[in-house]
Order: structure tokens, then sequence, then C-alpha cells
């Protein structure tokens, strides 16, 4: 029916923007009550007198998100020279030492590293891998390659995968695969995410740009 068509047609329109939007509208309120949590807790530490001062920035929308995007632009800059390096280096030092803490802080620092590093390899290149069976192909994520023990126990030449679910892609499988048995697609990493979220409807256009018939 024509009636039917015109719906899905104007609901694919506009439901990319609707979610985009949505998760912005998220991100705002989330930096928004991180911000107004560090108020609470400098109002409760200072004297009464301040309660109105820090009392008023608390009813500014969106000032959280400024401040904090403005926090990260300030520290980056801090620790790009040796001074800040060396700051740095203390705090590491120091959040390094608290039990408990040092563990999780690790973890999330070996991983952060990883994944942003400019001269990384994880999450650049779109792969195609044969899973949950021989036969049955899907697309993956190379993040790495095995070391330490594994890569003593594997031996060979094996590659560091991540198979993502649909079309929630934040979840998946970690997987180790012979090279040999993985194939780099010339995809980039966001058409392959793309394809991945609309479950195989929206293709990457081929190398060339030329789509087929």
């Amino acid at each position: 029916m024509p009636l039917k068509k015109y719906l899905l047609t104007g609901l694919l329109v506009w439901l990319p923007l609707a979610i985009t939007i949505w998760v912005l509208l998220w991100l705002v309120g989330l930096l928004d009550g991180i911000f107004v949590a560090l108020l609470t807790a400098a109002q409760a530490v200072s004297p009464e007198s301040m309660a109105v001062f820090w009392d008023q920035f608390k009813h500014i929308p969106g000032l959280g998100v400024v401040l904090v995007f403005s926090a990260l632009l300030l520290t980056g800059s801090l620790v790009s020279n040796v001074a800040g390096r060396w700051w740095l280096a203390q705090w590491h030092r120091l959040l390094t030492n608290i039990p408990v803490f040092k563990s999780i802080y690790n973890s999330v620092k070996k991983v952060s590293d990883t994944l942003f590093s400019s001269n990384g390899n994880a999450f650049r290149t779109a792969l195609l891998v044969q899973y949950p069976r021989a036969g049955s192909w899907t697309i993956a994520f190379q993040t790495g390659s095995p070391g330490g023990e594994v890569a003593q126990h594997l031996g060979g030449d094996f590659v560091s995968v991540y198979v993502p679910t649909t079309p929630n892609p934040t979840s998946g499988f970690f997987l180790m695969l012979p090279r040999s048995d993985v194939i780099e697609l010339k995809m980039s990493v966001d058409e392959a995410l793309t394809y991945v979220i609309s479950m195989g409807s929206v293709a990457p256009s081929p190398p060339g740009g030329v789509s087929g018939q």
C-alpha cells in the first residue's frame, strides 16, 4: 500500500536524525550530571557564604559540557610538554600504588592507550572471517596480535579480532585466528560498522565506487 510505503520512507529519513539527537542529549545530560555532582561536592566543603555562588552554576544548561571539553583541551595541552609529562608520570605512579584501584586503573589505561594510540592498529582494519563455523562468514575488526604466553602457545602467525554483534556492536566476541584464515577488506571501519548495524541491509560501495546491479 502507498500509505505504508510512505510511512516507512519517512521513518527512514527521520530515524537517524532522531537517534543522533537522542544520543547527543544523553551525552549532554551525562556531562551535566557529572558537573553538578562536582559542584555539590565543592559546595559541601565550602563556607555557607559560598553556597549561593556554587548553586547558580547548577542552573546553566550545557555548562558542564563546555567546562569538561575545556578541561580536556587544557589537560591535553599541559601534558604535551616536558613538565606536563613529568607531572603526569607522578600522577600515574600515585594511582598505581592504591590497592584494588590500581588493578582497574591499569587495565583501563592499557585498553585506552591501545585503542586511541595514533600509531596503533586496533579497530583500523575491517576483516572477513568465518564465524561461528566454517563456511559462515561475518565482519570483524583487527585489534592487534597475540602476545606473551598466548603467542608462545599458539605459534605461527595469528591475529586478534573482535567480532561485533548486531545491531548492537558494543558487545561481541574476541577471537585469535590464523592470519591465513582472515580476509582483509578495503572498506573503511565506518562502512563496516554501518554494514553490521544495519544487519547487511546497507552494503558499502565496492572498491572503485561503482555499485553493482
